[in-house]
């Protein structure tokens, strides 16, 4: 296992570990303690110009290295995480105050989906053209942008690095990578790993500070000729703003209301703890987290006892116990789960269980018991808009026309989960909903490879996840080439 240790107040430019220019540092919290694991740039403007500088001049060389050898510096990448897996999933639980398990399985995302991109970096083919005649030849090649600013969140840094920055580079082009200040280590460590696996100086440079700092310079940067963000919808329309100004294109990953809808007719012993999971995982934490419950009435009251059983009966401690949740990631996330959980029960939502801030128990952490709120109404705050924690909304429905409804009745679509076994019925809803992604009978997309990541109306538009990532890095250039004789010698 290799030494991870990455030096603290280091940011990663041109291939080596720099301070911030102006030597002003972050310190990065343990949520369960709130004590400093390490300190991390606080990255300006002028670092953000290092950065891009670095990713421009390394382009040319990048993008025209063999397509094959860019994937076998990814493949190397994924091995020297597999190899390194306890290390890093140690870096991402303790800095996102996830359980270890949790980190671990991130990692091992984290690891398929590098290794995926790897195997494809030489599949990325153009088309050839019909013609009108057999004097003209005509073709498409894609090519990659050039230089690609990423900009991510807190709670699934790893994998988001991984879905973001590994199309990118086997694409052909370079990255400067902003994780979120709040949770920055593991995508600090595995940007130590692909150097090492011999990714050249300058390919992928990593930068952290403030948003509007460090962020908006990245974003509105005029060196930079793409855009990927992972947040909030807010800053999402910042960023479209930004790059409006420049011209260039931009892929946002946005948030999620995502609905689990329960018909009378589903397995509740399969579907009961994919729900509670939807919703506890990183604490809720999630942006295609099942924050929403649609219900057939003839089945709520069970439904809803059982999942409040299994919610009550989640265990919530620090990373290093390793239990079934851990606290939300800082305190501002804590202050606003509160608002929810406080304001609910004044507009007739029914507490079934939770609702309190579980601190007492559980020491200093931000740490929130799991929560669900039966009777909740669809003009109602906690319906509408993206709580970010364990918390859950359960609305009941008749009929297919009724449970469709109030499945679209978001500004978001990111997931829908369809409970039933009427595969007539799943399909016929899975058509009708306004959402990038649908499963059926299970939650989110396990068990499929390549599942593209997909969203609708204020979630977003991506072409993220499986092959078609590879065409949101690449710009397609037609060629159309007529065909003259040579006079015979």
């Amino acid at each position: 296992m290799a030494d991870l240790d990455i030096p603290a107040a280091r940011q990663l430019i041109d291939g080596a570990w720099v301070a911030a220019v102006d030597g002003e540092e972050l310190p990065v919290l343990d949520p369960a303690t709130r004590e400093s694991i390490q300190a991390v740039p606080r990255s300006t403007a002028v670092d953000v110009d290092r950065a891009v500088a670095a990713a421009r001049r390394a382009a040319p060389a990048w993008a025209a290295t063999n397509p094959s050898e860019r994937g076998a510096i990814l493949r190397r990448w994924a091995d020297l995480i597999a190899a390194n897996v306890e290390t890093l999933a140690e870096y991402e639980a303790r800095d996102v105050g996830k359980p270890r398990s949790g980190g671990r399985l991130n990692m091992y995302i984290t690891h398929g989906i590098i290794d995926y991109f790897a195997g494809a970096a030489d599949k990325l083919t153009g088309v050839t053209l019909p013609t009108r005649t057999p004097d003209y030849f005509g073709y498409t090649r894609p090519e990659p942008y050039g230089v690609c600013a990423v900009v991510l969140p807190w709670n699934v840094p790893a994998v988001l690095t991984a879905a973001n920055v590994a199309p990118a580079l086997a694409a052909g082009n370079t990255v400067v990578l902003k994780p979120s200040e709040v949770a920055p280590l593991s995508p600090f460590a595995l940007a130590e790993l692909a150097s090492r696996a011999g990714l050249p100086p300058g390919v992928l440079n990593v930068v952290t500070g403030l948003g509007p700092e460090a962020g908006t310079a990245l974003t509105g940067h005029p060196d930079v000729d793409h855009i990927s963000f992972v947040g909030s919808t807010g800053t999402g329309r910042a960023v479209m703003r930004a790059a409006a100004e420049n011209l260039v294109p931009v892929k946002l990953e946005l948030g999620g209301k995502s609905p689990n809808v329960v018909f009378a007719d589903a397995d509740l012993d399969t579907a009961i703890p994919a729900i509670v999971a939807s919703i506890t995982e990183n604490a809720g934490q999630n942006c295609y987290a099942g924050s929403r419950l649609l219900v057939e009435e003839s089945i709520r009251a069970e439904v809803v006892e059982r999942v409040a059983a299994g919610m009550a009966a989640i265990r919530t401690g620090s990373w290093d116990q390793d239990l079934d949740m851990g606290p939300l990631i800082s305190q501002a996330q804590y202050e606003r789960v509160r608002g929810f959980l406080a304001e609910a029960p004044g507009y007739g939502a029914r507490l079934v269980t939770g609702g309190d801030p579980a601190t007492e128990q559980l020491g200093p952490g931000w740490f929130v018991a799991p929560t669900v709120f039966d009777q909740v109404e669809s003009g109602m705050r906690l319906v509408r808009e993206e709580v970010f924690g364990p918390v859950l909304a359960v609305q009941g429905f008749t009929g297919v026309t009724e449970a469709v409804t109030l499945m679209n009745e978001t500004d978001f679509g990111l997931l829908s989960c369809i409970w039933t076994t009427d595969v007539s019925r799943a399909l016929r809803v899975a058509g009708q909903a306004r959402s990038g992604q649908v499963t059926v009978n299970q939650f989110h997309d396990a068990g499929v490879i390549g599942f593209p990541f997909n969203m609708q109306k204020e979630s977003g538009f991506s072409r993220g996840g499986g092959y078609a990532a590879l065409r949101e890095y690449t710009q397609e250039k037609a060629v159309s080439v007529r065909l003259i004789d040579r006079p015979s010698a």
